[in-house]
């Protein structure tokens, strides 16, 4: 699964990287080394124009809160539970298949984090867990497939700001390469070429993508167990841990 990763670009930069056509970000978001779910985030996603149904999709930078609220959901707080879709029932399952059909998006990422379980016991018996922090080799940026969905609340006036809540998904695949020993579950992720086609609403069939995923380039290596808490932010989180730092074990 993914449910803590970073995203510490810029809005400016992450506006160039996707070629973002419509800055469409009500916020400017600080950059957030420990993002967990409910929290606002960066999506890129392609939209028609409501003034303009006939003509193409843009490409937009919206800010979506983390966990995905059906749109027959009578309560938002259902949201926390459904911050991942499996890609192998994405198409299927209610509550994710029509935004698989037609809202699909890419949230920009900067790694993510995955916790392995050690042999080691806590002061209550509890097997310890050390946290990794996965990320492209390249340093670039982590494009993770995602869905967004609307949801009115039909106790508000359809005029007021917070009548309609957007909110996102991680899709998540079967780990690869490195990540796969801390984890057998990873974000599905959509290679630069095929964005395009990823965001397009209306891409016929987008099950073509949903194909176990090939080598990532990803790299990875423990950090901080600082990390566990939400309220910890900033960079030294994403720091390898240094030698000798007393909360890791070799897995690999």
């Amino acid at each position: 699964m993914c449910g803590r990763y970073a995203s510490a670009r810029a809005k400016q930069e992450l506006l160039e990287e996707f070629q973002v056509e419509l800055d469409a970000a009500d916020q400017e978001l600080r950059p957030d080394y420990n993002v967990a779910p409910t929290k606002p985030v960066y999506a890129v996603l392609s939209r028609v124009p409501k003034s303009a149904p006939e003509s193409r999709p843009i490409r937009q930078l919206r800010v979506l809160r983390w966990g995905l609220v059906p749109a027959w959901a009578k309560d938002p707080s259902v949201g926390s539970k459904m911050i991942n879709a499996r890609v192998e029932t994405v198409a299927e399952k209610p509550a994710y298949r029509r935004a698989f059909a037609e809202r699909r998006c890419l949230l920009p990422a900067d790694g993510y984090f995955e916790w392995a379980v050690l042999d080691e016991k806590d002061a209550k018996g509890k097997p310890k867990k050390q946290p990794y922090f996965v990320r492209p080799k390249d340093g670039g940026v982590m494009a993770m497939a995602g869905l967004y969905e609307f949801w009115r609340d039909r106790g508000r006036p359809e005029d007021d700001p917070l009548a309609w809540l957007t909110t996102c998904t991680v899709i998540t695949t079967t780990a690869v390469d490195e990540a796969g020993t801390v984890h057998d579950r990873m974000p599905m992720l959509i290679e630069h070429d095929r964005w395009g086609e990823w965001l397009d609403p209306g891409v016929p069939d987008a099950r073509d993508f949903l194909i176990p995923a090939g080598s990532t380039g990803l790299e990875i290596y423990p950090v901080s167990t600082a990390v566990n808490s939400v309220r910890n932010n900033g960079p030294e989180l994403v720091e390898p841990l240094k030698e000798g730092g007393g909360d890791s074990q070799e897995l690999f």
